[in-house]
């Protein structure tokens, strides 16, 4: 059967990764909010997707206790609540079982460790996915995850083997994963897709393929890929060497369906985690003296736009 898995935090992303390696065969439990649980504990999961829409058959709590026996830790929790979560679940996580980190933004695995003391393996997730109502998840686009090690000084690694098992483990169930050598400049690729899409999806209400036809909203997510890649080199970051703003528009090709979370998170009323995407490229470049207009301007706009739901 495999290592037993738990997902921490399982609302859209959680859900579906971990329907999809239930759907494999593979025993998991989803932790997650009280509606949603009960949903499936009533009529399994439900996955609305490209290739087949599928009523799961899953286990699903509310109490962390869940987490006790799992070896593997699919942590889902949104960028706000990673310390606190981190904290809560480090009395409930198994000695050696591996906690994972599917979160946007660069800084999540840091701040797990210095929460909880735990080393947590980070993971790159290019997937659309909402829940349209409890216990139902529409997938729109990809799927696939990146994951890697980013060690910190004096902190033990986590083993080659364990990075490709987590792998294999994902591609038997029809995830497409790779292990990198370069984790945090993959991130942060993925932070700059975050940037240049979430808080213009959300404030244009847009999904991703209008975004990029547009041709005034298509310049400013150039402005805000171009101010992001100068914070991330004098950050040390090591990059692609190819045009990172054209990669970022292309991300639209293979997700035009998609509504970005922000989005999402302002429709229902919820806090969104700008503030980890272009809330952090401005207080990061603010450290390096250099200067983030348009990402600041959608930091703002987006928090006036919290405030107003």
């Amino acid at each position: 059967m495999g290592p037993r898995i738990a997902v921490f935090g399982a609302g859209a992303v959680g859900s579906y990764y971990g329907g999809m390696l239930a759907r494999a065969g593979a025993p998991v439990t989803l932790v997650g909010r009280a509606p949603h649980v009960e949903a499936i504990r009533s009529k399994g999961l439900f996955l609305d997707t490209a290739n087949f829409k599928e009523q799961i058959r899953v286990s699903a709590s509310t109490d962390m206790g869940a987490l006790r026996d799992a070896e593997i830790v699919l942590f889902c929790v949104k960028t706000f609540d990673t310390e606190v979560a981190a904290k809560s679940l480090s009395r409930h996580l198994a000695p050696g079982a591996l906690l994972i980190s599917l979160q946007n933004g660069v800084d999540n695995v840091e701040r797990i460790r210095s929460a909880a003391k735990i080393q947590a393996i980070p993971a790159v997730v290019y997937v659309a996915v909402a829940m349209t109502a409890p216990g139902r998840i529409r997938h729109s686009g990809r799927g696939d995850l990146i994951i890697g090690e980013m060690p910190a000084a004096g902190q033990q690694k986590p083993q080659e083997h364990d990075l490709q098992m987590i792998a294999r483990l994902f591609v038997r169930a029809g995830i497409p994963c790779s292990v990198s050598q370069n984790i945090e400049g993959d991130l942060w690729v993925k932070m700059m897709i975050n940037c240049a899409y979430n808080a213009i999806s959300a404030l244009g209400r847009a999904k991703y393929g209008r975004v990029v036809q547009n041709p005034w909203t298509r310049d400013l997510m150039t402005r805000v890929t171009e101010e992001a890649v100068a914070v991330a080199r004098a950050s040390g970051v090591r990059l692609p060497e190819s045009d990172m703003a054209a990669a970022v528009l292309k991300l639209a090709d293979t997700m035009s369906e998609a509504t970005s979370s922000t989005a999402q998170d302002i429709a229902r009323g919820n806090r969104t985690e700008i503030d980890s995407l272009n809330g952090y490229i401005v207080r990061r470049g603010t450290q390096l003296g250099i200067a983030t207009p348009v990402n600041q301007t959608l930091h703002a706009l987006v928090k006036l736009l919290e405030d107003s739901v």
